[in-house]
């Protein structure tokens, strides 16, 4: 808990280390953020902005309580990003779209629209006619679909840089330093050691995504359990407007931008920390997309690349405090990063300010026991 004159370092320029320093200078809090490469440009810049945790169905009440609740936070939240840094993210909350092209995908899509519906969250159950008409693209094979009302994306590289024109317009420095070292004496976080020396702090937070157990100096039972999770995508060029809502299609999701390209995503791949585009992975998405729409193979593949996803091993976030009082943990967001940014953000800044952390506990480090800490600290460099 720090007062208003206190001293933050956040490790993670990502989209989540970026919200949670504008969530802390908005509150007077100072606030500087550290890291090695350029902000908002690792897992950050390479996902697709999925807004759409009751189509991606996740399974944990907990963590569908806290995405829903991110949900309905954003409009907000980027309204107050764009007034302060003028640079607007697109958000786009016009449904998402699920086609079915099976008997028993559409049975599965229905049963899963009612179950929606019964928790109050709108659907609209269609039938082949109705699919067909809502995305002409799709193939003769599509049988139905369901849109989830009130989902969407935002764009994930804007977002980034509105943060960051967000920061810099509420005083945040964010700073490029390859060395970055957590400091603490026996009881508490003292602050960083960087490329520009000592830099003193009352919180530390780490927010560096699929390298959160690789920050330097952090104690042992402070690790948090990150491993990466390589997502590879590929953009087609289309004509405007060919694809109006995000669509997911049997094993790959379709994202449109107002530029032009047609996001297709993503593969799931334990690879380390290999960025590699590779032949399998665009196979994958390619044959799950034309699959769906043969017609998307008469556009042009205009760029393709992979991220790292912060993953855990039962796929919730690490959020909140640590056995060393001050440091903070903001990581393992997995699939849902852009989706938690402005909860996550709230709820962290709570935690720092006033000591707020029973949103947190469901999130906690402490869940883990020591067992996933100790393998998480074999493998730190």
């Amino acid at each position: 808990m720090i007062g208003h004159s206190g001293d933050v370092a956040i490790v993670g320029g990502g989209v989540i280390g970026l919200a949670i320093a504008f969530e802390l200078a908005e509150r007077g809090v100072n606030v500087r953020v550290f890291d090695r490469d350029e902000p908002a440009h690792a897992a950050s810049w390479a996902a697709a902005g999925m807004l759409a945790p009751y189509t991606e169905r996740i399974t944990n009440e907990a963590l569908l309580q806290l995405c829903a609740t991110s949900l309905d936070e954003y409009p907000r939240f980027l309204e107050r990003v764009i007034a302060a840094g003028a640079v607007d993210p697109g958000l786009r909350l016009n449904g998402v779209f699920y086609a079915a092209f099976t008997d028993g995908g559409l049975e599965s899509l229905q049963r899963h629209a009612h179950h929606l519906q019964s928790r109050g969250v709108e659907c609209v159950v269609m039938d082949r006619h109705a699919a067909r008409d809502e995305a002409p693209w799709c193939g003769p094979d599509v049988l139905g679909g369901v849109i989830v009302q009130g989902e969407g994306y935002v764009h994930n590289r804007r977002l980034g840089r509105a943060l960051v024109s967000a920061c810099e317009a509420r005083g945040v420095r964010v700073e490029r330093s390859a060395k970055i070292v957590v400091e603490s004496d026996a009881r508490r976080v003292l602050g960083l050691r960087t490329d520009f020396g000592f830099v003193g702090a009352e919180a530390v937070v780490n927010a560096c995504g699929a390298w959160a157990a690789h920050l330097h100096g952090v104690p042992t039972d402070c690790i948090a359990p990150v491993q990466p999770v390589r997502g590879q995508m590929l953009a087609l060029g289309m004509p405007i407007p060919f694809v109006h809502r995000a669509t997911w299609v049997p094993g790959a999701y379709l994202v449109p931008r107002d530029d032009g390209r047609l996001l297709v995503g993503a593969t799931v791949e334990s690879a380390g920390f290999d960025l590699r585009v590779t032949p399998e992975g665009m196979h994958e998405l390619l044959h799950a997309a034309l699959a769906a729409a043969p017609m998307l193979g008469d556009l042009a593949m205009v760029e393709t690349w992979s991220g790292l996803r912060p993953g855990t091993r039962d796929g919730l976030p690490i959020l909140g405090t640590t056995p060393l009082a001050g440091y903070f943990l903001a990581t393992g967001h997995y699939r849902n990063g852009i989706l938690l940014t402005p909860v996550t953000a709230r709820l962290v800044a709570d935690a720092i300010e006033h000591g707020t952390r029973a949103a947190l506990e469901p999130f906690s480090l402490a869940r883990f026991g020591t067992e996933p800490v100790a393998a998480a600290r074999s493998t730190t460099t």
